[in-house]
């Protein structure tokens, strides 16, 4: 069955999306959970040709994305050797700002102590992690920059030095403490660009402008738009809203009732996570500088209370994820696939097109 298990990943808009993970692709955007969920054993969907594996998620609720788009698209090698070059222009940009960076070949770089949390069957993933929100402190991905050698050149400097380290590397809007200074708090942003330092200089030597990138999508917009369209009729279909219902009764006879929509289990824990943490209260003042936050950090969370969390999510992800083995996921599965294959039939072009754009970002 198709598994519904995702990391926390944000909410945005279909175009804006798009842009990030095209960023993404490129090496400049990077996030551990954007793109990680246990492991599905089952084939691809229609659309998964076109917008990426996993595009559409069988838990419903609008959350879409596109991860490893098939056809044309480059190798590992030629990824890695992208990769090589991002961090030699970032050393000799460091060079002549007058601080010292090492090129660290991305070969290198250990793998995240994510992954095999996320390699576990969606069952055995819920027993251990529930969702993967309050379980997982995505803020410490593991000790990835114990022996990056950057790390031990920027610890060994003063406090002062390591804010001209900081706005040399990732440009004047880096805080130095994982956020960044992004757009005016009233949304309203210009159209300079923005310095990223030399990281962001890097990047965009060699793999272009992430302005042209974003120009690139705006011409899918409608395609965007229909996919919406299409992700509403699916959670429409009578098949769907009845495998809902079963789904919400399964819940309440295994203790927890209220659940109307499949995506409500998981938010609730997010939610309860952002009071615990103080995540989701906003940073700055009416027009001053908006504050982009990394992942929160539980080192100031109260132990027992994020214990319990933790424990509330284990058996809610739990029953929620046997609920959607026995009554759910089937049935969304046979609505979904069938109607991506006439979304697949009534708009090929668009999506061969959309497909293509990417695979040569």
């Amino acid at each position: 069955m198709k598994n519904s298990r995702k990391a926390p990943v944000p909410r945005v808009g279909p175009l804006a999306l798009v842009a990030v993970l095209a960023l993404a692709g490129c090496g400049i955007v990077n996030s551990p959970a954007a793109d990680k969920e246990p492991t599905e054993s089952d084939g691809k969907s229609p659309l998964a040709e076109y917008m990426g594996e996993g595009f559409m998620s069988s838990a419903g609720g609008g959350m879409m994305r596109a991860t490893r788009i098939g056809g044309g698209q480059e190798s590992s090698e030629e990824q890695l050797a992208k990769q090589r070059k991002v961090e030699d222009a970032t050393a000799k940009c460091m060079q002549a700002a007058g601080f010292q960076y090492v090129a660290v070949p991305p070969e290198s770089n250990p793998k995240s102590k994510f992954d095999d949390a996320f390699n576990l069957p969606p069952d055995k993933f819920a027993e251990q992690y529930g969702y993967g929100i309050s379980t997982i402190d995505w803020s410490k991905p593991g000790g990835e920059d114990d022996d990056n050698p950057n790390t031990k050149i920027r610890n060994a400097l003063s406090a002062t030095a390591k804010k001209a380290y900081d706005k040399a590397l990732n440009g004047p809007h880096a805080t130095g403490d994982g956020n960044v200074v992004a757009v005016p708090a009233d949304g309203k942003g210009n159209n300079e660009v923005t310095d990223m330092g030399c990281r962001g200089k890097a990047a965009e030597e060699v793999f272009g402008k992430g302005e042209n990138k974003l120009d690139d999508f705006k011409k899918f917009e409608s395609l965007f738009k229909d996919l919406e369209a299409l992700r509403k009729r699916i959670d429409a279909d009578q098949r769907v809203v009845d495998a809902t219902s079963a789904w919400a009764d399964c819940l309440a006879d295994a203790g927890h009732a209220g659940f109307k929509k499949v995506a409500e289990p998981r938010d609730k824990i997010g939610k309860k996570l952002e009071e615990l943490t103080g995540a989701g209260k906003g940073k700055g003042n009416p027009g001053g500088p908006a504050v982009i936050t990394g992942p929160p950090s539980f080192d100031k969370v109260d132990a027992q209370k994020l214990a319990d969390l933790r424990k509330e999510e284990i058996e809610l992800a739990k029953a929620d994820q046997g609920c959607k083995s026995k009554v759910y996921d089937e049935p969304y599965k046979k609505a979904q696939y069938e109607q991506e294959k006439e979304f697949v039939t009534a708009n090929k072009t668009q999506l061969e097109q959309y497909r293509d754009a990417v695979s040569e970002r």
